[in-house]
């Protein structure tokens, strides 16, 4: 028999990736990127759905865009999500048009562990993510 659960190993989990943007064909364009198989995706379109699901996902990671729709931007979203205990653990990428070195304070000041400009490379995204510790 060669099912995991019958001989005792069980697979293991693999870590969320939790993508917030507006720009559904960013979304799309993120999900094709990261669908090599290592990250449980999940995709959020607003900062109040990106707290939301982050709290019950409590995902490895979340690429948040700044400029959302909507009561919460993503510096916002960004501040309530590190702000959470059992979030400690995540890592927020921003991803944003802004590139401007006082953006990058803002992304900085609402806890970013890191803020990438678009347009992005979507390799360098993955090697970014995947070096997060």
């Amino acid at each position: 028999m060669n099912d995991a659960s019958a001989s005792g190993v069980q697979e293991k989990a693999r870590p969320g990736l939790l993508i917030v943007d507006d720009d559904r064909n960013l979304r799309k364009l993120l999900v094709a990127t990261f669908s090599y198989g290592k990250y449980e995706i999940h995709e959020a379109c607003n900062g109040v759905d990106a707290i939301r699901l982050a709290s019950q996902l409590r995902p490895s990671v979340i690429l948040l865009d700044v400029m959302l729709p909507g009561e919460l931007d993503g510096l916002e979203a960004c501040r309530q999500i590190k702000a959470q205990s059992a979030l400690k653990g995540t890592k927020v990428i921003l991803l944003t048009a802004l590139g401007q070195q006082n953006d990058r304070q803002q992304g900085e000041l609402a806890g970013a562990d890191a803020y990438v400009v678009k347009p992005f490379s979507p390799l360098r995204l993955i090697e970014l993510v995947d070096s997060l510790p």
